[in-house]
C-alpha cells in the first residue's frame, strides 16, 4: 500500500487548505474499519492512488496551486461510501448492496468525522468535492453541470478510470470476476458487450450479459477518458497492455472459438 502521508504530492495547500490535515481526517475516518480486510486495505490503496492521478492530471492540465489541491481531495474522497458499503453488506458489488456514490454523499453529509466540512471550509470547494463523489461512477455525466465542477468530475472520472484499470490488472480472476483460471479461459464474452466495444463505449449493465463482459467492460473505460494527459498516463504506466497481454496474469488461451476471436479483435484494436 500507498504510504499515505505521500499521497497527493505536497503537503500543504494553498488558501489555508492542508493536505495534510486532510489526510489525517481520512485516516481516523478509516480507522474505524478493518485494516488487516484485504478487501479495506485494496480500496485505501485505490483511493490514494486515484489522488496522486487527480493530482497529476489537473497540474498537466493546466491547473494549480489551489485548483491542484481541489482534484487531489476528490479524489481522495470519491470512494469514501465503499467502507459503509462492506460494513454494510459485505461487498464492493452495487447491484447486491447500494450505490457506493450515494452512500459517499450520505457519509460526507453527516458521520462525525467525516463530514466534508472536516476536509474544507470553503463553500465551493465543498459543492464540487460533493458532485465529484456524488458523479464519479455513473455512465454518463448529466447535463447541466457547471464548466468548472463538470472539470473536476471529469477529472476524477479519468482518474478513476486508470486506477480501475490498475486493479483489474494487478488482480486475480477470482477477486474481480469470481471465476477460476479454468472457468476464464472457459469464459465468453457477450455479442451485446461486443456491440459497446464495437461502439467505443464504456458498457452499461444491459450490456454485461456473459461472464467475461465485466473485463471487456474495463478495457471499454479507455475510451471514455477525457483529458488528454489521464491517457498519456495510462500508455505511460502500461496497465491496460498488461491486461490485454496476459488479464489476470493468465494466457488469454480461451477455449471458445469464439471468445479467442473476439479476444483478438479487441487487441488489435488497442494494438493499431
Amino acid at each position: 500500500m500507498l504510504d499515505m502521508r505521500c499521497a497527493g504530492g505536497a503537503m500543504t495547500g494553498t488558501g489555508g487548505f492542508s493536505r495534510e490535515l486532510a489526510l489525517r481526517v481520512f485516516e481516523g475516518y478509516v480507522s474505524r474499519f478493518d485494516a488487516s480486510d484485504p478487501k479495506v486495505a485494496l480500496k485505501l490503496e485505490h483511493m490514494y492512488r486515484v489522488a496522486e492521478l487527480c493530482d497529476e492530471i489537473a497540474r498537466s492540465e493546466g491547473l494549480h496551486g489551489g485548483d491542484a489541491d481541489l482534484a487531489w481531495l476528490c479524489g481522495l474522497l470519491h470512494d469514501i461510501g465503499r467502507f459503509e458499503q462492506l460494513k454494510r453488506w459485505s461487498t464492493f458489488r452495487d447491484a447486491e448492496s447500494v450505490g457506493h456514490a450515494e452512500l459517499g454523499v450520505e457519509v460526507l453529509e453527516g458521520v462525525e468525522g467525516a463530514r466534508v466540512a472536516d476536509f474544507c471550509d470553503d463553500a465551493e470547494w465543498s459543492g464540487i468535492v460533493m458532485s465529484a463523489v456524488e458523479l464519479h461512477s455513473g455512465l454518463r455525466l448529466p447535463d447541466g453541470l457547471g464548466a468548472r465542477t463538470r472539470e473536476f468530475c471529469e477529472i476524477v472520472r479519468d482518474a478513476d478510470k486508470v486506477d480501475i484499470v490498475r486493479v483489474f490488472s494487478a488482480s486475480d480472476c477470482q477477486s474481480v470476476l469470481g471465476l477460476t483460471p479454468d472457468e476464464f479461459r472457459q469464459g465468453s464474452i457477450s455479442d451485446a458487450a461486443m456491440a459497446g466495444f464495437g461502439e467505443r463505449r464504456c458498457l452499461g449493465p444491459e450490456d454485461r450479459q456473459a461472464n467475461l463482459d465485466g473485463l471487456l467492460g474495463v478495457v471499454c473505460l479507455a475510451f471514455e477518458i477525457v483529458n488528454p494527459s489521464a491517457r498519456s498516463a495510462l500508455e505511460r504506466l502500461g496497465y491496460l497492455d498488461d491486461l490485454l497481454r496476459r488479464p489476470f496474469g493468465l494466457v488469454p488461451s480461451f477455449t471458445s472459438p469464439d471468445t479467442r476471436s473476439k479476444w483478438g479483435r479487441i487487441v488489435r484494436v488497442f494494438s493499431a
